[in-house]
């Protein structure tokens, strides 16, 4: 697609990033404090339980990709058909980790470990096939950032309403409304504009070569990539683990102000994007994702300051937060669009790049949980502790430690991408 995307296409293309983050949200920053308080798992066999079950959904993702691009191979309504069949999968799988049907601790926690596999394998050929059809539908700098715009602009919707849900209205009407926002998005999808290299409909397959699961590794811009985008994204998801515990033990502040705080958060990271989109125009993809990363340190360093009864400050702190998550969530993957269009892959290998890039995105999820909630309790913080060193600590873990991995990932950045980027004008 050359010509520029009309509103109501990269809506219909778009919407089904909103039910993709809602159910993001639950998986990756809800479940951990939800087992924690709620069944009494401790953290130590939680953060085992849920590195063991990412990285083995990691380890998936790269063949899901390979997948992805045989089901392109075949047509348009392959990769919607099976994405349906994902679908009912993921919204089952949800429920049944939120409500388990069973009692005792290792019941419970093989019943986690096998919910959240089946959940995870259908919301990663869901996501991947999803992001393929985007990076397959082209364009420019600037027409594959608005593609992508639409999606993470969906999805931050999708952020918003799972994060205000579950306290104003429970944890049945979250998965009741994730359940109809996911089949309202597969629909829109359907009626999406099709990537000009895919079949509208079954007809001659036409498989990737053999090689598409490794191809990306050959290909020096996607490695340099990479790595600025697995350390940016681990400098993201060890704060995305914490957050509810720095909420609520750090800062104290009672349940009903949480969805203040990651509602302001995703609703700024919302109204970002078009601001964001505008400074590509001028600055090209890389250069304006380094800005945002170096807002983003400026303003959450500030984070490690805060105490007990500071909401307000902290408010803010997510809101200018925010801001800065509009670039890490509309930029990377048009600049992974543009790789994969520089080296000549486009229309059949975009499922083999984002399958490794999702791999990179559960490894950091992974790392984040396995690691952190571990080394956390060694160091003395358990879930409801007022011991001053166990809240240093936290915050020490929720701050500092992210403030650092960001700064590292923007040196990344500059040396491995931003130099070798001719200006975009």
């Amino acid at each position: 697609m050359t010509h520029p995307l009309r509103p109501s296409q990269g809506l219909a293309y778009g919407l089904l990033g909103l039910p993709l983050a809602f159910v993001a949200l639950p998986l990756y920053v809800l479940l951990p404090n939800h087992y924690a308080r709620s069944f009494g798992m401790p953290l130590a066999t939680l953060g085992a339980l849920l590195l063991a079950a990412r990285l083995l959904d990691a380890a998936t993702d790269p063949l899901l990709g390979r997948w992805s691009d045989r089901l392109f191979g075949h047509s348009a309504h392959a990769v919607l058909a099976v994405g349906a069949g994902s679908a009912v999968l993921l919204a089952l799988g949800l429920a049944a980790l939120f409500f388990p049907q069973v009692k005792g601790a290792h019941a419970l926690q093989g019943w986690a470990l096998v919910c959240l596999l089946i959940t995870y394998l259908a919301y990663s050929q869901l996501s991947i096939a999803h992001q393929s059809w985007g990076a397959r539908l082209g364009g420019d700098e600037l027409q594959r950032g608005r593609i992508v715009a639409w999606r993470e602009g969906a999805a931050l919707v999708g952020v918003v309403l799972a994060s205000l849900l579950p306290a104003l209205a429970g944890l049945p009407a979250m998965l009741g409304v994730f359940a109809a926002a996911l089949a309202l998005g597969w629909w829109a999808w359907a009626l999406a504009p099709r990537p000009a290299s895919v079949q509208a409909v079954p007809g001659v397959y036409h498989p990737p070569p053999s090689t598409s699961l490794w191809r990306p590794w050959g290909r020096p811009a996607f490695r340099r990539l990479l790595a600025v985008f697995m350390l940016n994204g681990i400098a993201s998801a060890i704060p995305a683990t914490l957050v509810l515990f720095f909420v609520q033990d750090r800062l104290q502040a009672p349940a009903a102000q949480e969805p203040l705080f990651l509602g302001a958060y995703f609703v700024c990271a919302a109204l970002s994007i078009p601001l964001w989109l505008r400074a590509v125009e001028r600055f090209g993809l890389a250069r304006t994702w380094l800005a945002g990363m170096l807002l983003a340190v400026a303003v959450f360093a500030w984070t490690a300051a805060l105490g007990a009864g500071d909401a307000l400050a902290f408010v803010a702190v997510c809101a200018l937060s925010g801001v800065a998550l509009g670039t890490d969530l509309a930029l990377p993957s048009a600049l992974l669009a543009g790789v994969i269009a520089q080296e000549g892959d486009s229309g059949q290998h975009e499922g083999a790049y984002f399958g490794w890039w999702n791999f990179a995105t559960k490894l950091n999820l992974a790392l984040a949980a396995g690691l952190a909630l571990p080394l956390l309790g060694a160091l003395g913080y358990t879930p409801g502790t007022r011991s001053e060193s166990g809240l240093q600590m936290l915050g020490l873990a929720y701050a500092v430690l992210p403030c650092v991995l960001k700064l590292a990932a923007a040196a990344a950045l500059y040396q491995l991408v931003v130099r070798r980027t001719a200006p975009a004008h």
